[in-house]
């Protein structure tokens, strides 16, 4: 089965396979694949990077087109105009912008995106096609490591250069402050919402740390919610976070570790605890709609109303339902899934007395080093920030 995604004139076409997994290539009027495109990207076959780095490079092809340039003539110059083109920041004329209304201009995350997905693919077809040895040696530059870098090492202390990115806009590099839930928002939605697999939602992002592409991505057989499961992974009630690429609603969960079922038992992916009140809001769920209306595909979350109603629920549509919601509420600002993770991370950090192992164990993060630089920053009216500051200022009581 094959859709092709109609962008100008070089497109994004979009593979399902039998199994229901999804791939990505590029292909022209004609639907002849581009090879250059296509080899590329079967590296990152069954990744959501695949995707992104399809319509980031279908678009920097119709510049190309535009441009009379290949593969064999493009430069590092011709490179950095192109980034100027769509959004960068570049010391040097680069002409007509690329991207004019309605098209936005790239953000700061998605010119970072561009800016890796340009190097790998130059990079890739300089070495597969063996040309352009000027442009290969200068996007193959290195930096000197910075105490992070170290500190991501297994063994730091080895660690003499690290890979650098002449296309990566300048800046400096900011600690990121998330985005949290508004104060009282758990209530206020939980009044709000209509029905009670919309209630769980919200109660189960509240009490975890679950994305929302995870949350909707999980099956029945992912959730083992009583004392001392079969799968003896976890003593208490918790779920499975699998990744399966070919889930109907689409749903994939970010991390992909290994997972497996023996003998009927999921074992394995992201484990995440699960509260008294996220067992209650699951039966109340359970008994009631979805006895009602699913249609025996095994997906925890399904559409209860419209033509494909008992049908997997999509992480789009639990989008849209919190939006509403927070606005049926009064909330300030629009309601996203992620800020429900951001929230309890920072409770969590609170109540263990930033204890950045319990953090980083109970969002499944890669690294401490990550919850650090993501929530890391004091409380500027706490009484220990206060004291602090008072000390430096020499006001101590």
């Amino acid at each position: 089965m094959r859709s092709v995604i109609v962008l100008d004139d070089i497109r994004v076409q979009e593979i399902v396979r039998g199994d229901g997994s999804r791939s990505y290539t590029v292909v022209w009027p004609d639907l002849a694949v581009d090879q250059e495109a296509d080899s590329f990207l079967r590296q990152y076959e069954g990744s959501g990077t695949q995707r992104t780095y399809a319509y980031t490079l279908v678009d920097h092809l119709r510049w190309r087109v535009r441009e009379g340039l290949v593969t064999a003539t493009i430069s590092l110059s011709d490179l950095q105009r192109y980034m100027g083109a769509v959004g960068a920041r570049v010391p040097m004329p680069f002409g007509e912008p690329w991207r004019v209304p309605p098209k936005r201009p790239y953000g700061a995350d998605a010119l970072k995106v561009a800016a890796a997905s340009l190097k790998g693919f130059y990079l890739y077809q300089c070495v597969r096609q063996g040309v352009n040895p000027a442009l290969r040696e200068a996007l193959d530059v290195r930096r000197l490591p910075t105490q992070p870098d170290r500190d991501r090492a297994l063994l730091g202390h080895v660690v003499t250069s690290m890979p650098a990115n002449p296309l990566t806009p300048a800046g400096r590099s900011l600690r990121r402050h998330p985005k949290m839930l508004p104060d009282g928002a758990r209530p206020e939605l939980l009044n709000e919402v209509n029905t009670a697999r919309d209630a769980m939602v919200v109660t189960w992002l509240s009490d975890t740390t679950l994305r929302i592409g995870g949350l909707t991505g999980l099956h029945l057989v992912d959730l083992h919610l009583r004392d001392n499961a079969a799968c003896g992974e976890c003593r208490s009630p918790h779920a499975h976070v699998c990744h399966r690429g070919g889930n109907p609603n689409r749903a994939a969960a970010k991390k992909k570790p290994e997972w497996q079922v023996q003998d009927g038992v999921v074992i394995g992916g992201e484990i995440y605890r699960v509260s008294p009140a996220m067992i209650s809001s699951y039966f109340a769920y359970m008994t009631t709609e979805y006895t009602r209306y699913a249609t025996g595909h095994g997906m925890l979350l399904i559409q209860l109303h419209g033509p494909r109603i008992g049908e997997p629920w999509t992480a789009d549509a639990a989008r849209g339902m919190l939006r509403r919601a927070g606005r049926r509420a009064g909330l300030p600002g629009r309601i996203k899934p992620h800020q429900f993770r951001h929230s309890t991370m920072g409770g969590l950090l609170d109540a263990s007395g930033n204890d950045l192992l319990v953090a980083k164990e109970a969002g499944n993060w890669a690294s401490m080093q990550m919850v650090d630089e993501v929530y890391g920053h004091p409380d500027q009216h706490s009484p220990q920030f206060v004291a602090a500051l008072n000390t430096v200022w020499g006001e101590e009581e």
